[in-house]
This record gives structure tokens, sequence and C-alpha cells, in this order.
């Protein structure tokens, strides 16, 4: 059976040219760190590496730091707000606050609240229906006291696009630095850091084709910055811990790639897209697209279906070779109803049963048809199987 892959926000395959550059360079096995022959060669791969994930952000080259993980990268940031020490140049006012959105990443909510459990101040500013910021609520939670604000650029289960320039604005003009999760969006939308003027963005690279484990955080040059790992003169200080040279050589190429793929892809993913949607709409009633077209990434759909759990559509999917996610790859084995959609005021009724979509570089429309002929099947199957659906909701 020819598996049918659709759960690309959840991680995308490797790039064949992405393996290329990491096995050519397996026999470069120096300590980057070293000044011999060996380190200097291994040095050279991770600077040509950060040389073109910064041009495809158009950042400078030393505002580029290599980090383990997106989650990582997240959890650095917010470090800051703890931060004591003199040498950081830190200095978060006492009792300062952080401001964060409802609908972010695990990553971002559950350190935000380890945060306030040590006596920071934390604000979460809500989505509307269709999983925007309010921009209201977040001028009302800035305050004089507020050090960071962390909105992510594209949630990770709708794909819901957020207005990055104008929340920027809002805290810069409240004196506080600004931090986006550009997880879900660096490699699919175009991202300029000096036309966002953000303080502080993350990447991974197992998001756009590279390898897991390596991931990036820029940091806006003349900006406080505090380590969250401590022990070495790596990353120029910021980021102890010798360099996973191989990551970081995939992350550079899987970079180079999407500034060349990136947007044909797009037009391409759009009319998929559009395709998947007008397909579920024709044939499947009692659903709710939680995925706006006009705000939304073109390579994610998510979808809820009345009188259905999530988890058994999964299911059932996969038996048919078809792979999908019901949220975020990192909420997985959880039964309760996801927080986004839950913030975007959607019944629970419905988001027991929504599933998300997210196609990818290898994504044809030939699955795309097979999604389609597959999937009113089965919702028709579960909801005879369920007591919670009785067919007279329109």
């Amino acid at each position: 059976m020819n598996r049918i892959y659709f759960d690309h926000n959840a991680t995308t395959p490797l790039h064949p040219e992405v393996r290329k550059a990491i096995t050519g360079a397996m026999d470069t096995f120096g300590n980057p760190s070293s000044l011999h022959e060996d380190g200097r060669e291994a040095r050279a791969l991770v600077e040509d590496a950060r040389e073109k994930v910064a041009a495809l952000i158009n950042a400078e080259p030393e505002e580029i730091m290599f980090v383990g993980s997106g989650s990582e990268g997240n959890n650095t940031v917010l470090s800051i707000m703890s931060c004591t020490g003199a040498q950081c140049g830190m200095h978060p006012p006492v009792n300062s606050q952080l401001v964060v959105s409802t609908i972010e990443h695990p990553c971002i909510l559950e350190t935000s609240r380890c945060l306030e459990n040590r006596g920071i101040g934390v604000r979460r500013v809500g989505v509307d229906g269709r999983g925007l910021l309010r921009m209201d609520e977040l001028e009302e939670a800035l305050e004089s006291d507020t050090s960071l604000v962390s909105i992510m650029m594209v949630n990770n289960e709708t794909g819901s696009i957020q207005d990055i320039p104008r929340a920027v604005e809002l805290a810069h003009a409240a004196g506080a630095l600004f931090h986006t999760d550009a997880v879900q969006a660096v490699g699919k939308l175009p991202v300029d850091v000096k036309e966002l003027d953000v303080d502080f963005l993350t990447i991974s690279a197992h998001k756009i084709y590279g390898p897991k484990g390596a991931g990036a955080l820029f940091v806006r040059k003349g900006t406080p910055f505090c380590p969250l790992i401590r022990g070495g003169h790596q990353e120029m200080g910021r980021r102890a811990g010798t360099e996973n040279t191989l990551g970081i050589v995939g992350l550079g190429r899987a970079a180079e790639l999407r500034a060349l793929e990136m947007d044909a892809e797009e037009e391409r993913l759009a009319r998929l897209n559009l395709l998947l949607r007008d397909g579920i709409e024709d044939r499947i009633e009692n659903t709710h697209f939680n995925s706006f077209p006009e705000f939304c990434l073109p390579s994610t759909l998510n979808v809820s279906f009345l009188g259905v759990e999530g988890e058994a559509l999964l299911l059932y999917l996969d038996m048919e070779g078809i792979e999908v996610s019901t949220g975020s790859a990192c909420a997985s084995g959880s039964l309760d109803p996801s927080h986004v959609l839950l913030e975007m005021d959607l019944p629970v009724e419905y988001s027991h049963g929504s599933l998300r979509m997210s196609m990818g570089r290898s994504t044809t429309e030939e699955e795309v048809l097979r999604v389609v002929e597959v999937l009113p099947g089965i919702v028709e199957r579960l909801r005879m199987m369920s007591t919670a659906y009785d067919g007279s909701c329109r």
C-alpha cells in the first residue's frame, strides 16, 4: 500500500539534497571549537550553514544561534524573564510581565505557567473565531512593566497567520521585547526579520525538510540576552555545548532549498487545499472548517466533523494508508479537546472530532482525491456507531 502523508506540520521527510549534504559532511568529525585543521573544517561547515539560515530570513549571520529544537529556542527566550545576572545585561524589572497568546505551542504555554509559579506576571491574549489574535486585548495587556511579548507567527494546528508587524508595533511602543515562534512559518511563507522588526525568532529544521535535533534562534543585534544552557563559549557564548555539526549542515541546506522552492510550492498547495476543502464540503455534512483560506497557510486544513471522535478518524484513515493528525503532535495521546479550537469558541462536540491535514512538497492531486474518496465513508461509519450523532443537525 502506498501511504499518503498528510502530517507535514508534525514533521517533514528529509529533502534528498539535505540527505546528500549530511552524508557528505559525515567525515568531518572535528570539534568546531578546535583550532587545528579538523576543527577548522567543521567550523567552516557551521558558519556556512549560519549564513544560509540568515539569508532565508534576511538576518545577519551573527544574529543566528543554533539550538537543538524549536522548543529549546522558545524556552531560551522565555527564560530571560527570570534572569537576575548582571553579566547578561537583561535585568527585567522587578515584577516584570510576560504576554503570550492562548493558542501558543505547548512549549510556550507550559513555560509561561512555570514562570508564573516563580512569581513572574503572565498575561494571556485570546483569539477570535478565525484563530486571529485580538489586538485590542493585546493592547490592554501591555503595561509599563511588560518585558517580553511572545506570539507565534503561524499556528501549528489551524495554520492561521498572525499580524506580527502590528503586534510588534504595540509591544515596542510599550517598551517590551518581542519574540515570535516562527517554526510553522519559516520556509512556508516569506519571513524578513528586518521588516518584521522582531527581537527574537525561532526556527526548526525538521519542519522544513531538514533533520530533527537542530534549530536556530534569531537574536537581533544589540538585544540583551540570557543563555539557557551555560558552560561553554559556543554560539558566541549564548548556548554551551559542542555544536551538532551534521544537524546544522542539514538545517543550512534545508534553508537554502526553501528559498528556491517555497514560492512555487505555495501556489501548488493552495490549489490542492481548495480541492481538498471543496471535496469534503461537498461530500460530508455537518462539518466545520477551522482553517480560513484568506488567513491561513495553504498547506494546512483543519476540519471538524460532528458526532465523530478525531482519534477514531485518525486510526481508520491510518488503516487506509492515510496519515493525518488530530492536532499538535506534541499533544498526541491526549483525549482532551484542542486548546486552540476551544479558544476559537468551537463547540466541544465539534472540537473532539477535528482533523489536521497538512500537506507538503511531495503531496499530489491524486493523493488529495484519494483522501476525499475515503474520508466520507469513514465519517459515515463512525457516525452510525456513535450515540451522540442522530443526523438531525444541519
